[in-house]
């Protein structure tokens, strides 16, 4: 893989676990406006629910766009960095707690997509 590949495919995840957060942000506001969690018509009104999905759509493209250069089995452990990422932004935006357990199979998973890139 080319440099430009795999920062493509870091982008990618990062989009995915930018559109999570602003998933989570859409879902304590949806709550915190007193709607029913069955109400999800309210997330109309939620501007962070937007642009999640306008993030997911661009990350959409994207791997559209890389797949073409790319085969799906060096590609898609990439995926994985979101499962990195996420819970760290969790940390910093909204004050949740990891434990050395996370970072143990963090580093797993960050170790797997460094050696399947080099593959």
């Amino acid at each position: 893989m080319t440099n430009n590949q795999v920062a493509a495919l870091l982008g990618i995840s990062a989009l995915l676990a930018a559109g999570q957060t602003l998933f989570k942000f859409a879902a304590m506001r949806l709550k915190g406006a007193g709607e029913a969690s069955s109400n999800l018509f309210g997330l109309a009104l939620i501007p962070s629910f937007w642009l999640a999905l306008v993030l997911y759509g661009l990350g959409t493209l994207l791997w559209i766009y890389i797949l073409q250069t790319v085969p799906l089995s060096r590609a898609y452990p990439f995926m994985a960095l979101a499962f990195v990422m996420v819970p760290l932004l969790a940390v910093l935006l909204f004050s949740e707690r990891l434990n050395l357990t996370y970072a143990f199979g963090a580093l797993l998973i960050v170790a797997g997509v460094v050696v399947t890139a080099r593959a």
